[in-house]
């Protein structure tokens, strides 16, 4: 998508989010929930947005207890869901598995995280967030936790290389930094990185602090994640030397990076950020389905 599309379809979100809808838009559309991965906001988000739009949600269920489990690939998985829905959303643990299903799928497929890659919907309602309280353009955005491995940064940092003049500072320990190609990929488009190590050197210039978790799994020493776990973590008192318009989102679920006492301040938008999915995924169906 264009900064144009994204744009329009963010527009778009705005009227659902005013309950500027009819809730018939999307009646006798079915839509196939696909998640071989754990998911709570995404799978619940677009199970609402459907049901709010008229459609109704068809959901694969357990792997174990799908044809998937005797071995069927997901090519042959995604041809036969095809025939019997309008669309399909599909979260899965391998990376680029959202391009392969799109490429077999006879009805639109829409990408609900893949493996270490992307998770675009979920930048759309990022974007939505920040754009509810500044204008995209012109500011610094911290990236901080495990952003290696995070998808949601993956997109979001990619989405905001459309807008203008616009400063992404990466907090994250050595070795879970942005990945090289995408460093690569975000420079080339003339997006300056500044990278830190600490939050306590970029937190007053920021004006969206985007965290995401420490994933215990990648660090193979206990002591070694606990250390870097109390030094990434975002309290009141941290919080007290950032700009009084800054905002704190997250695309959850957090463990320990966020104090819950930062939860009671203005700038704690992480809840409000897991609300938008809803009218954001309400335009996204509608514009696949209802096109």
């Amino acid at each position: 998508m264009n900064r144009e599309e994204i744009d329009t379809l963010l527009t778009a979100a705005e009227k659902f989010d005013q309950n500027e809808c009819t809730g018939h838009e999307l009646d006798n559309k079915i839509l196939a929930m696909l998640f071989f991965e754990p998911s709570t906001r995404t799978r619940m988000s677009f199970s609402s947005a459907m049901m709010r739009l008229g459609g109704k949600v068809l959901n694969l269920g357990s792997v174990e207890a799908s044809s998937i489990a005797k071995g069927e690939t997901l090519s042959d998985t995604i041809r036969v869901i095809s025939g019997y829905v309008d669309a399909i959303v599909l979260r899965h643990p391998k990376e680029g598995a959202a391009r392969l299903a799109n490429e077999v799928a006879s009805v639109p497929v829409i990408n609900g995280g893949d493996g270490t890659g992307q998770h675009p919907s979920q930048t759309l309602l990022d974007l939505f967030t920040i754009r509810k309280s500044m204008r995209i353009e012109n500011i610094d955005v911290g990236l901080q936790g495990d952003l290696r491995y995070g998808r949601t940064v993956h997109s979001l940092a990619d989405a905001l290389t459309k807008y203008n003049n616009i400063r992404l500072h990466t907090i994250a320990p050595e070795g879970l930094d942005l990945p090289n190609h995408l460093k690569q990929d975000l420079t080339d488009s003339g997006t300056e990185i500044i990278m830190h190590e600490n939050i306590e050197d970029t937190i007053s210039e920021l004006d969206v602090l985007y965290v995401t978790r420490l994933q215990r799994e990648r660090f193979p020493d206990p002591t070694a994640f606990a250390s870097f776990a109390t030094t990434y973590r975002i309290t009141p008192e941290l919080l007290e030397r950032a700009k009084p318009s800054m905002i704190v989102l997250h695309p959850l679920p957090r463990v320990d990076e966020i104090d819950p006492a930062v939860d009671r301040l203005p700038c704690a938008k992480y809840f409000q950020q897991a609300h938008y999915g809803i009218p954001v995924r309400m335009a996204m169906l509608n514009e696949v389905m209802n096109p």
